[in-house]
C-alpha cells in the first residue's frame, strides 16, 4: 500500500501564501527497492538553512545507505543478511534499535507483530525467496521455529560485541531447539524507521517544516508550501492499481504536529493459485496468510516507526479489533478500507483529516 505526497516534485518551490524568505525545495532518489521524496522548507524557526540542497541529498543518501547496509534482507552483504545466514556480526545502532523496536512491538501485539517469522514470509513468496503455496505440513515445520517468544528482548553480544543467532537464543529449558536458528525479516517497520532516521537527520540541520517519503511511508511536520497541513492521498486498496496516486480512495491532511502516516495493504502483493487469491500479510499465530475483509489501514502515530508497525498489526487483527485499537490509544488516528458485499467502506476515527473522494 503506497501513500503519495501531493506536492509536486520540482526543485524549488515558493508560494505567496508562505512567510517571508521561505524556500520550499523538493529532493528525491532511490532507495530500498523504489524511490524517496524529501520536501522541506530551508527556512528554519533559527534562520536560513546553511547546508545546499546537494549537499542535504548527500546527507540524505549517506543515511538511506547505511540503513541498507544494516537491514536490508535484499542487500546480500548487509547486517541482517549475514545475521540470517549464521554469522556473528558487530551491531550498528541501527540494527540495535530496529530489534529493539521490533521486540517492544511484538510484546504489545501480543504475538501479532513478529520479525521473526522471516521463514514463513519466505515459504510463502513474500520474504526473500521465492517460495509459494507451502504445504500444511511445511507451515507447521516452520511454525515451530519462529516466535520472538524464543529470543531475548535486546540484542546480545559477547565480549568483543558480537552477536549471532545462536547468542538471541533463550535458555534450551525454554524448549529451544539450538540447531534451529532464528532469522528476522524488519520490512513491516525499516521503512518507518528510514523516515524517521532522515527527520532527525534535517533536524539536526534545523529543518522544522518537511514531508520525508520512502516507497510511500511518511514522516510530516510543519506545513506545506502554502501554508496549510500537508496532503497526502491514500490509493484505492483495488487489485491491479499498481501506480501510486493515479486512483485515490481519498485525501489526508497531516500537520503541524510531527507524525508518522503509513498505510499496510493486501492489494498489491499477493498471488492467486487455483482461484485463491494470498495476500502478503501473514498471521503469525497461525502461519496462514489474512482472510478477512480489511484491504488496507492507515495509522497516523506520533512517528513513522511506530505507524509502520502498527498499520501492519491492524492487517493482521482484521477490521473491528482495529477499530478497537485505534479507538483505544488517543496518541493515534486510523482510517480502514474495507470491502463489504464487494463495496469499498472506509471508517476513520474521529480526529482524523480525510477527505473521502466517493
Amino acid at each position: 500500500m503506497k501513500l503519495k505526497s501531493l506536492l509536486p516534485a520540482v526543485l524549488c518551490l515558493v508560494t505567496a501564501a508562505c512567510s517571508s524568505g521561505d524556500r520550499y525545495i523538493a529532493i528525491s532518489g532511490y532507495a530500498q527497492g523504489g524511490t524517496y521524496s524529501v520536501k522541506l522548507n530551508l527556512n528554519g524557526p533559527d534562520g536560513r538553512i546553511r547546508e545546499s540542497p546537494d549537499n542535504i541529498k548527500k546527507g540524505i543518501d549517506s543515511v538511506l545507505a547505511a540503513i541498507d547496509n544494516s537491514v536490508s534482507g535484499y542487500n546480500k552483504g548487509s547486517l541482517l543478511s549475514r545475521f540470517n545466514a549464521g554469522e556473528k556480526i558487530v551491531p550498528d545502532d541501527i540494527f540495535r534499535n530496529i530489534y529493539k523496536a521490533s521486540y517492544k512491538y511484538y510484546v504489545e501485539s501480543d504475538g501479532c507483530f513478529d520479525v521473526s517469522c522471516a521463514p514463513l514470509f519466505d515459504i510463502w513468496g513474500f520474504g526473500f525467496t521465492s517460495d509459494s503455496l507451502p504445504s500444511r505440513d511445511r507451515i507447521e515445520e516452520v511454525m515451530a521455529s519462529v516466535g520472538m517468544e524464543r529470543l531475548a528482548d535486546t540484542l546480545v553480544t559477547d565480549s568483543e560485541g558480537f552477536a549471532s543467532p545462536s547468542s538471541q537464543l533463550l535458555a534450551r529449558e525454554s524448549g529451544n531447539d539450538p540447531e534451529i536458528l532464528p532469522e528476522l525479516n524488519f520490512n513491516a517497520i525499516a521503512q518507518g524507521y528510514s523516515c524517521d532516521l532522515v527527520a532527525g537527520y534535517l533536524h539536526s540541520l534545523g529543518v522544522s517544516q518537511m514531508l520525508v517519503d520512502i516507497g510511500g511511508e511518511i514522516y510530516c511536520e510543519g506545513l506545506n508550501p502554502s501554508g496549510k497541513p500537508w496532503g497526502i492521498g491514500l490509493d484505492r486498496p483495488l487489485d491491479g492499481n499498481n501506480v501510486p496516486g493515479q486512483d485515490l480512495q481519498g485525501i489526508f491532511r497531516a500537520g503541524p504536529e510531527p507524525c508518522g502516516v503509513v498505510t499496510s495493504g493486501n492489494y498489491r502483493k499477493y498471488y492467486v493459485r487455483d482461484g485463491k487469491k494470498y495476500a502478503h500479510t501473514i498471521d503469525p499465530r497461525t502461519g496462514y496468510p489474512v482472510t478477512h475483509s480489511l484491504l488496507c489501514a492507515t495509522i497516523i502515530a506520533p512517528d513513522a516507526t511506530e505507524a509502520d508497525a502498527l498499520a501492519t498489526y491492524c492487517m493482521v487483527i482484521g477490521l473491528e479489533e482495529s477499530k478497537k485499537f485505534i479507538l483505544s490509544r488517543p496518541d493515534l488516528e486510523g482510517c480502514l478500507v474495507y470491502d463489504e458485499d464487494g463495496v469499498l467502506k472506509t471508517w476513520t476515527s474521529d480526529g482524523l483529516k480525510f477527505e473521502s473522494l466517493d
